[in-house]
């Protein structure tokens, strides 16, 4: 799209606004496990790996589902894949009001990972309205949705206390019901300008090495998001006895603040590469994870804001070097990347739930996040030295 007529500028704006909400009401019934899940385990009387495996379930799904998503996007249009998302994601928020077993947990959160994998239909849908020289501001803002789990970080437990607690997850199964109805009247696909692509062009990116670095690094940035803000209610009501009211209002600043260094990291990357900002970004998450590995709320606090910080400049920074390695291959590599970034935030609760069960901490899962930056550090120091010789 290169017609930057009001009209036309008016419509992109109206459905990068369409698909922002979309996405956010969908990470919102994502973020609703996480935010219930203390008052889950007390109810089910799960235990540490018990609840890793809970929270990890739907990290599994919404990471795949991204690819064949992103696949399905290019082929029938945002406007009915999202719309089908969303409707099928209204239907485990509904059914996570009923649960009664560990079982049936597993299940429902299982299929809850459909929201999560929302992220790749909503990057093939805006892309389609923004020339190559403003997709990144548009994905950037686009990636502001995660604050919909923010809202529910903060909001679930609230929520719960005030009306019972199906409505922790009921109120954002509304919200969806509701944003779902107005997306339908409003959404439209963007005039295809290409051909789709076959899925051996889509997956012809993985032979350059550059892919799995690129994977690497998000699944470093992203999937640090994507775990501390599932885990860290878990972490403050255990680790600092926090009601959950208290720990809901804490991840909801979390979430916030890496959602809004996110394009901060996609602007200073424009400016200096984003090379140069991940050099600097994985040693700071390095020296924020020993902080919090530290048991006192002060340093605990301390690093946590600096690990959302850190994280949201990755993931800006991550998608800037995107397009200068691929600038044909955009769309495909954001959704090899993406599924990299989501899975990343799969292994990490069931390494905290293991370590925490068999240590009865969870200080063995900060260091190995501070090892695995400073292996990333090490990589993407190797590359901008090879790039500046």
């Amino acid at each position: 799209m290169t017609n930057q007529s009001p009209d036309a500028s008016k419509t992109n704006t109206l459905q990068l606004i369409l698909a922002t909400g979309a996405f956010a009401v969908c990470f919102s019934i994502f973020g609703s496990v996480s935010a219930m899940m203390p008052i889950l385990r007390k109810q089910l009387g799960l235990d540490p790996i018990q609840v890793s495996i809970a929270l990890a379930f739907p990290v599994l799904l919404g990471s795949l589902g991204r690819i064949p998503l992103g696949i399905l996007t290019d082929r029938y249009g945002g406007r009915l894949i999202f719309s089908i998302i969303m409707f099928l994601s209204i239907i485990p928020a509904f059914l996570m009001g009923f649960v009664g077993s560990y079982t049936q947990l597993l299940v429902c959160s299982l299929f809850i990972g459909i929201a999560l994998a929302s992220f790749s239909v909503g990057v093939g849908f805006v892309s389609g309205w923004y020339s190559a020289e403003r997709q990144g501001m548009a994905l950037g803002v686009y990636g502001a949705g995660n604050a919909g789990q923010s809202l529910a970080a903060f909001g679930a437990p609230i929520i719960a206390g005030m009306f019972g607690y199906r409505w922790g997850f009921w109120v954002f199964a509304v919200l969806t019901l509701a944003w779902l109805i107005v997306f339908i009247l409003a959404a439209r696909n963007a005039p295809k300008t290409t051909a789709p692509k076959t899925l051996k062009q889509v997956i012809e990116p993985l032979k350059d090495k550059q892919s799995w670095k690129l994977s690497l690094y998000y699944f470093l940035t992203f999937g640090g998001f994507v775990a501390m803000s599932v885990y860290l209610p878990t972490f403050l009501t255990e680790l600092f006895k926090l009601s959950v009211q208290d720990a809901g209002l804490r991840t909801a600043g979390f979430v916030l603040l890496a959602t809004a260094m996110r394009p901060v990291g996609g602007a200073l990357a424009d400016r200096v590469g984003g090379r140069t900002i991940l050099c600097g970004v994985f040693p700071f998450i390095t020296v924020m994870a020993l902080l919090m590995s530290i048991p006192s709320i002060i340093t605990f606090t301390i690093g946590a804001l600096g690990m959302a910080a850190a994280i949201g400049l990755g993931n800006g920074a991550v998608f800037q070097l995107v397009p200068e390695y691929f600038p044909k291959s955009v769309g495909s590599v954001t959704g090899l990347v993406g599924a990299a970034g989501g899975l990343g935030g799969f292994f990490p609760p069931l390494l905290l739930g293991t370590i925490k069960q068999t240590t009865d901490s969870f200080t063995g899962g900060f260091i190995l996040l501070a090892v695995f930056a400073i292996f990333c550090f090490l990589i993407v120091w190797q590359v901008r030295t090879k790039t500046f010789q």
